[in-house]
């Protein structure tokens, strides 16, 4: 702290520049007595504290130049981008997770349904065959429903076949997808002994192997889902068949 010639004392920020008196201050000053120097002091303190781009203010903000701004610019959109990127990333995986796992869940009722039809061929007598078509990506199952000795009546009469990536079933309304997205049917059927056969009349169970995309085609995760179904309706059921489906999930 020091003390100026006109003996007004004076810190680090002090404006020490004479201060420009109006004549109406000039006159209040003659007028009360107040020396000149302290009405000059007082002046320069006032026109410090008001000028807020006064060199004697320190946090006063800083110039930006047009090159400082570009280069800023450039940086929040590399960094934006980087963002979108990822966000977009993100939802791309979840959307292929949610739709392997619907593909999944599908073809796991649909082989349970099929296994279930399967299982139950052959209702209402033995006069016709519980299964009438026998072929790898193709199964006609039979049943009496209505008691009259014959599986002619609608319904009675079930196909299921792969006709591309879909597995369809034909119950007498015409061959409905059931699901989609399949990449391989293979039927299996066993006689009674458990020995691969081609007679329908001979099959006394089927090993059923089913195997779906996941998400979208070419992602990977494909899933395959195997069960063996003995026909209940039928003599000579293999013993250990059981109607429980293994998952094998392929990455």
């Amino acid at each position: 702290m020091s003390v100026n010639s006109a003996g007004v004392q004076q810190g680090p920020n002090t404006f020490t520049g004479d201060a420009v008196l109006s004549p109406s201050d000039e006159h209040v000053a003659h007028s009360v007595g107040v020396p000149e120097h302290e009405v000059r002091a007082r002046a320069a303190r006032t026109s410090r504290i008001l000028d807020i781009d006064g060199s004697a203010v320190g946090g006063d903000a800083a110039r930006v130049n047009l090159a400082e701004l570009l280069v800023t610019l450039a940086l929040l959109g590399l960094t934006l981008a980087g963002l979108f990127t990822s966000l977009d990333h993100g939802q791309r995986a979840y959307a292929i997770g949610a739709a392997r796992v619907e593909s999944q869940q599908s073809a796991r009722i649909a082989l349970e349904r099929l296994a279930r039809e399967i299982r139950g061929a052959g209702a209402g007598g033995d006069a016709f065959d519980a299964i009438s078509v026998a072929e790898p990506e193709r199964i006609v199952l039979q049943a009496d429903l209505d008691g009259d000795g014959a599986a002619a009546s609608r319904g009675e009469t079930i196909a299921w076949r792969l006709a591309g990536a879909v597995l369809r079933r034909d119950a007498g309304g015409g061959a409905q997808p059931v699901v989609e997205g399949v990449l391989r049917l293979r039927l299996e059927y066993l006689d009674f002994a458990g020995r691969p056969t081609r007679v329908p009349g001979e099959v006394r169970s089927v090993v059923i192997t089913l195997t779906t995309e996941g998400g979208q085609p070419g992602a990977g995760g494909a899933t395959t889902l195997t069960t063996r179904v003995g026909l209940r309706n039928r003599p000579g059921r293999p013993s250990g068949v059981t109607g429980a489906i293994k998952s094998d999930a392929e990455q």
